[in-house]
C-alpha cells in the first residue's frame, strides 16, 4: 500500500451513535505552549490518563518523560516534528523523528514545508514526508498541513503528497498560525484521502460542540488541550 503496509482503513465515526469512549480515543491531548513546564506536562498526563485519550501531544524535550509516565497505558506518546513552522531541513526532521521515537513516541506529528509546497515543488514535500516516515520505523505520521496558509488546491496537493509519501494521517494546523481547523477543510481532506488516511482537526477546538462539529465532517482525531472540558460536557449532555 502506499502508505507503507500500514493497512487500517478508519472509518467516519457517526456522532448520532458516538460512545464516550470513542469521542475519547479521537482526541490527542495537547501540551504545547512554548512556555510548558514539567509541572504542567505531567498534569497533561494525568488528564489523558483519567480520560483515556489517544495519545498526548508534546514537544520533544518531553516524549521521554511521558514514555516513562505512561508505560503501562494504552495512551501514546505523540510528538512534534518541525514545529510550529515546518521550515526546518528535511534531515533536521528526520533526525527529529528518530530521536522521538528512541525515546518513546509512538506517533509523529510533522510540519510539511508550507513554503515548498506554495512554490509547487512537490518532490521537496513528498521526499521530507518520506524520511520522516522511514525515521519513524512504524510511528503513526501525522503531516500537519497548515491550511491557514493555503488555497484549496494546495491543501489537496497536500494531502495527495502525504498519501504518496506513506503517511497515516493529514492534519489541518499546528494551532500557532493565524486560524485552526475549519470544517470545510476537515471535508475536503476527507473528501481527498479518507478513509485510506485518517483526518485530525487541531487548533481552535475549545469544547464538545466544536470536537463534534469536527468528527462530523469526517476528523477521526482531535488535537485540543481543552479533554477536560469536552470530556466534562459530554458527561453533562448524556447523563444529566
Amino acid at each position: 500500500m502506499p502508505n507503507g503496509g500500514w493497512e487500517r482503513v478508519i472509518q467516519k465515526l457517526e456522532v448520532s451513535s458516538l460512545t464516550e469512549k470513542q469521542l475519547a480515543k479521537t482526541i490527542d491531548h495537547a501540551v504545547l505552549k512554548p512556555s510548558s513546564t514539567e509541572v504542567e506536562i505531567r498534569e497533561g498526563c494525568s488528564i489523558a490518563l483519567k480520560y483515556k485519550v489517544a495519545a498526548i501531544c508534546v514537544n520533544p524535550c518531553y516524549v521521554r518523560l511521558c514514555a516513562d509516565i505512561l508505560k503501562n497505558s494504552e495512551v501514546k506518546v505523540d510528538a512534534v516534528i518541525g514545529f510550529p513552522l515546518g521550515a526546518n531541513a528535511p534531515v533536521m526532521k528526520k533526525a527529529e523523528a528518530q530521536r522521538a521515537v528512541e525515546d518513546g513516541a509512538a506517533e509523529l506529528d510533522m510540519v510539511l514545508n508550507v513554503g515548498a509546497l506554495k512554490e509547487g515543488d512537490y518532490k521537496y514535500v513528498r521526499e521530507e514526508i518520506q524520511q520522516v516516515v522511514e525515521a519513524g520505523r512504524g510511528a503513526l505520521v501525522k503531516v500537519i498541513l497548515e491550511t491557514c496558509y493555503l488555497n484549496e488546491h494546495e491543501k489537496i496537493e497536500a494531502c495527495k503528497l502525504a498519501e504518496e509519501a506513506g503517511a497515516h494521517y493529514v492534519k489541518t494546523s499546528t494551532g500557532f498560525g493565524p486560524e485552526g481547523a475549519k470544517v470545510e477543510d476537515i471535508k475536503l481532506m476527507y473528501r481527498t484521502v479518507g478513509p485510506r488516511l485518517g483526518v485530525k482537526a487541531s487548533g481552535g477546538i475549545r469544547g464538545l460542540s466544536d470536537a463534534l462539529a469536527m468528527i462530523e465532517a469526517g476528523a477521526t482525531r482531535l488535537g485540543t488541550s481543552a479533554t477536560q472540558t469536552i470530556m466534562e460536557d459530554w458527561v453533562s449532555r448524556n447523563y444529566k
